[in-house]
């Protein structure tokens, strides 16, 4: 770690998605009276007290998944001699070689606010119950075996909040968050081990018009038909998702030019073949393979101006990109 960073006037810790601690500044451990090497590997809520422990599932991991981070949050974290250190903090989840982390900057306010005085409330609570007789045991004892139950449903509820996080809610298929995120993670693993990868852009043939013959209705139903067939012919590796109005994207690893162009072709006559009812359904799909120098955006560009050739050719086919350029 930089020193600029060790020492900087700030406490600054990160942590993985389960909430254990990858590192720690110098300013951090002075706050809380610790050594760098007794919270390295440790749960973050090592250094919370169980009321605040409560507060930190309640609110900030829920928030985290779901918005990416947190803003000004105001908590208290415990010393090693159980000292109260009230703080500002703030907190980003973000990738960082191939895996979720959560960076956490915190600064030590001087003003309690009045969810801490909460806080306090309930440890002076519980210490009561712990000190009361047999019958205040036993129910400390319910208590806690009701905390762990909610904690166990607040840990199902930010899985609920991250699966919507990263799902259309029209068609059921990954949103264009997700797909990315993927993006970026594919491209990181083709520029560390080579492992290629293939991008479609799969767009309905002429959707206004069933949208101004139908109505919206009808076409929703189209979308999520739709969505339907392209993730039951995709692979388990493929990631299919809703990019936006009637297009979509779908991630291919491990393939190249060729094995790209059968698959999209695969698609395509699936779509076409498929019992529509009433409606003429078909897709035009552009393809592109990653090359060195891609980035995320030069290489949706490319299956885009692909799936352009698609539609200008006629619809209802294929284009993949390196053939373009070879014509």
């Amino acid at each position: 770690m930089d020193i600029q960073l060790d020492l900087a006037p700030c406490g600054y810790f990160s942590i993985s998605d389960s909430g254990v601690v990858q590192s720690i500044n110098q300013t951090m451990l002075t706050m809380l009276g610790y050594e760098r090497d007794e919270l390295i590997g440790q749960h973050i809520e090592s250094t919370m007290s169980v009321s605040n422990k409560v507060f930190f599932h309640t609110y900030f991991y829920p928030y985290i998944q779901l918005y990416g981070h947190v803003d000004e949050m105001y908590f208290t974290f415990r010393t090693r001699d159980q000292k109260a250190v009230p703080v500002l903090l703030n907190g980003v989840r973000q990738t960082r070689n191939g895996e979720s982390v959560v960076d956490c900057v915190v600064v030590v306010m001087r003003k309690r606010i009045e969810h801490e005085k909460d806080i306090l409330h309930t440890k002076t609570k519980l210490q009561e119950l712990y000190q009361a007789t047999q019958e205040a045991n036993k129910e400390l004892e319910r208590l806690h075996e009701e905390y762990k139950i909610k904690e166990q449903a607040l840990i199902k509820v930010n899985d609920q909040l991250e699966t919507l996080a990263s799902t259309d809610l029209l068609t059921g298929l990954k949103n264009r968050r997700f797909f990315q995120e993927k993006m970026l993670e594919s491209l990181m693993m083709f520029q560390e081990k080579q492992r290629y990868f293939s991008l479609l852009v799969v767009d309905i043939d002429h959707f206004k018009s069933i949208n101004d013959t139908y109505g919206h209705p009808i076409g929703d139903l189209v979308l999520g038909n739709l969505a339907g067939l392209l993730q039951t012919v995709s692979r388990s590796t493929d990631v299919v998702a809703r990019y936006g109005g009637e297009e979509f994207v779908v991630i291919l690893p491990d393939c190249e030019e060729e094995q790209a162009i059968g698959i999209a072709e695969r698609y395509r006559s699936q779509v076409a073949s498929a019992d529509w009812g009433e409606y003429n359904i078909t897709v035009s799909i552009g393809a592109a393979t990653v090359v060195e120098e891609d980035t995320e955006k030069s290489l949706f560009q490319r299956a885009d101006n692909a799936l352009y050739a698609s539609k200008t050719g006629g619809r209802n086919r294929v284009t993949h990109a390196a053939q373009m350029v070879r014509s």
